[in-house]
């Protein structure tokens, strides 16, 4: 299929799931390039028209040299500079789906004329999407004020097939379309991975028999927080049809706060596809062309800072703290589940047995040792990310962007989240094994996939492997493009 681009509001966080995850292609509709066309007339009239007009890296030099004006034949040579000595960025180079991302966001400013660019160049980035590997572009070192360490790699290419004229270049590398794809694939991706946790503490409750009061409907109107309700609702969506013979007092607090806790999951969630739907169709370069307009006859171009995204880090930051508050949650339901004296049920632990002995279950006791490992290793790397200074001594890039440390970070506390998940899900089949229950109607499917991974113990075997794949196999999940980001009803926040 196709994603037709009409406007800056076609490119959202439906087309970037489409384009970026599911690899579709992208057109941009005729009138949008018949918009593009006519900006691009105006723009060329603007500068013909008056030689004094300043516009930065079109009439002026660009970085340091802002200062030096340009001559006509200067203006098109300046134009004509190849990118190939700021590609310097490299290492922990970002997912065929994220630079699908970027290119898509690259499109926004060009859609409504803003970037004042060629059709033909709207047309090549487009062009981009239909299905070639994308080139290379770093998650480390982007060390620079803006986005160019990223952007000159990746349309460096279209730099050697065309003879850039005049803006085109800025078009190209300027601007936050990096910030934009980048919350925007986190955004995506916390869907999945939210719901897995659901799924995951549905599962441990019901294993550990916690009442069902703790997730009672009068709670959604008492706590008055949408995104709270919303967790206690899809909790109870995954417990319908539990069993009864509960315990009749109340459970230990990290089952009780639960709902509150995947609400603030929930609330980050949706927090980072308000900044990604923003920010993907906001996007701009520097200096932005404004098209003609009862004011101004051919329009105007300013400077301004559009090309760093003060939305994006913040979002990814709460994702990743969410994330590892999550994992230590992960911790203590096992720790309470294989804890017998707590559980009322089989000891799990199985402490004191001696080797070479059986009684027909395996040892899952080592669990929180391995948690405790990706708990801590969560918790360091979920903290905040501050804006960095730049190149000291430049007098213009004295400001980096923040977005590629939290996405980085935001993804290695997911795939912590993942672990965890993981490392729950089978202890809570292992308590429903050993206590011959069958799991909700709802959570049966992902108790199959959980042991088809890490079958139930009935005698000790090393389980390190079979947790590596459940994780893989949760991972895929997170990722996976085969499935619709809206599919799941029960985490809408109503």
């Amino acid at each position: 299929m196709t994603v037709i681009l009409n406007n800056r509001w076609d490119v959202n966080l439906d087309a970037t799931y489409r384009v970026a995850w599911q690899r579709e292609s992208v057109k941009i509709s005729d009138a949008a390039m018949q918009k593009i066309a006519s900006s691009r007339a105006s723009f060329l009239e603007m500068i013909d028209r008056d030689p004094s007009v300043v516009i930065y890296g079109v009439t002026t030099s660009m970085g340091e040299a802002a200062s030096q004006r340009l001559t006509i034949e200067q203006r098109n040579r300046h134009a004509r500079i190849k990118p190939f000595p700021a590609a310097i960025a490299f290492g922990d180079y970002l997912p065929d789906r994220v630079v699908r991302g970027i290119v898509l966001a690259r499109l926004t400013n060009f859609l409504e004329g803003h970037a004042a660019t060629t059709p033909r160049i709207a047309q090549a980035v487009a062009n981009m999407l239909d299905g070639s590997p994308m080139p290379p572009v770093a998650a480390a070192g982007q060390g620079g004020a803006g986005e160019i360490l990223a952007l000159y790699p990746l349309f460096a290419q279209l730099s050697t097939a065309f003879e850039l004229e005049v803006k085109e270049r800025g078009s190209l590398i300027n601007g936050s379309p990096c910030a934009a794809a980048l919350v925007a694939d986190s955004a995506i991706a916390a869907q999945r991975r939210l719901r897995l946790a659901f799924k995951t503490f549905a599962l441990s409750i019901e294993a550990f028999r916690a009442p069902i009061e703790h997730y009672d409907p009068a709670l959604d109107g008492l706590w008055g927080d949408k995104d709270e309700a919303a967790a206690l609702r899809a909790l109870r969506a995954y417990l319908n049809g539990a069993m009864d013979g509960r315990r009749n007092y109340q459970a230990p607090v990290s089952y009780r706060i639960v709902p509150r806790v995947l609400g603030h999951a929930h609330r980050a969630a949706a927090a980072a596809a308000h900044a990604a739907t923003v920010s993907l169709s906001s996007i701009s370069d520097n200096p932005v062309y404004l098209p003609p307009d009862e004011k101004y006859e051919l329009g105007r171009c300013i400077t301004t800072g559009g090309y760093h995204n003060a939305m994006a880090t913040p979002a990814l930051d709460d994702l990743a703290g969410i994330w590892a508050d999550i994992c230590l949650l992960c911790d203590r339901h096992s720790a309470k589940l294989l804890n017998g004296r707590v559980s009322q049920m089989p000891d799990l632990l199985l402490v004191g047995r001696q080797p070479g002995e059986s009684d027909g279950r395996g040892n899952i006791g080592y669990v929180p040792m391995a948690a405790a490992g990706y708990i801590e290793m969560a918790k360091h790397t979920a903290q905040r990310t501050f804006i960095p200074g730049s190149d000291s001594a430049s007098n213009q890039d004295d400001v980096a962007t923040p977005t590629f440390l939290a996405w980085s970070k935001e993804q290695r506390t997911g795939r912590c989240l993942d672990a965890c998940l993981a490392m729950l899900a089978v202890v809570a089949s292992q308590a429903l094994y050993v206590t011959d229950r069958a799991p909700p109607p709802a959570l049966r499917e992902f108790v199959g996939l959980v042991r088809s991974h890490v079958p139930p113990l009935v005698e000790d075997r090393v389980l390190g492997p079979e947790f590596d794949r459940l994780t893989e196999a949760l991972t895929a999940q997170v990722f996976s493009a085969d499935s619709d980001i809206h599919a799941d009803v029960t985490l809408d926040a109503g």
